[in-house]
């Protein structure tokens, strides 16, 4: 799920939406210039406040950043038997105390899980580093910057809670990648499945989906971070049989 309120537009691999690099091979300096947030008809059904865990708030959450961007110098091997694969450059804002590169190799770890999208055989995935032709950015952002960027691409109040998807790539609010969710209570690393799976997921074409049952794992295009309505907080699009976790469309 996101964790947050996403773009409804999918991605359709070799016509949709893409993002190629035409940058030199040093780390990309887009530059983002986070706006007063616009007033939305309704603000957000639900506004996280508590973290779960004091382990969860060590690195600092500035709700503003300088919004320029640093791409990690990293890259992989494509994980997954789809002919294509998805292209990705992870980027950090410029300031924070996260790291590019371990950023990237943890989201590489997820994209290549066996749970993950890579069990679908038509989907397949390649970090690439700063300078390549990539596909998609995956951008982690202080709140300010991502709500900025949210409103940029899609229209969206994210309300400095939430990720989004974008024209062109994945955003993600630094509060939801240190911080997680107040409705998930499973290590950080898999808070942060869930973020990456659900706009992955809505990147490779998957609408929201509510539980689909009382104490079912809860799917990952769920709006879990809004409640869990009676299923378990689940991180992974497939459950340890290698079913397909959903539920009825919303």
């Amino acid at each position: 799920m996101t964790a947050g309120l996403l773009g409804s537009a999918a991605y359709v691999l070799g016509g949709g939406r893409n993002d190629a690099s035409n940058g030199a091979p040093h780390p990309e300096s887009t530059h983002v210039t986070p706006a007063p947030a616009p007033t939305p008809s309704a603000s957000p059904s639900h506004s996280p406040s508590a973290s779960p865990s004091a382990s969860r708030t060590e690195t600092a959450v500035p709700p503003t950043g300088s919004g320029r961007f640093v791409t990690a110098q990293a890259g992989g091997e494509k994980v997954g038997s789809g002919s294509r694969p998805v292209r990705y450059v992870v980027e950090v804002e410029t300031g924070l105390d996260v790291s590019p590169s371990r950023a990237a190799n943890e989201i590489a770890d997820i994209l290549a899980a066996p749970r993950g999208w890579t069990h679908d055989p038509d989907n397949a995935f390649q970090l690439v580093g700063a300078g390549s032709p990539h596909d998609i950015r995956i951008r982690i952002a202080t709140p300010a910057t991502a709500d900025a960027l949210c409103w940029e691409g899609i229209q969206q109040d994210t309300g400095g809670e939430y990720n989004c998807e974008v024209p062109g790539g994945v955003v993600v609010n630094l509060k939801r990648w240190v911080k997680g969710s107040p409705t998930f209570d499973g290590p950080i690393h898999d808070y942060r499945a869930l973020i990456i799976n659900h706009e992955m997921g809505h990147f490779l074409g998957h609408g929201h989906v509510t539980c689909g049952g009382a104490g079912r794992p809860a799917p990952v295009m769920m709006q879990q971070i809004k409640g869990l309505h009676g299923c378990v907080a689940n991180a992974w699009p497939y459950d340890g049989n290698g079913d397909f976790v959903t539920g009825p469309p919303v």
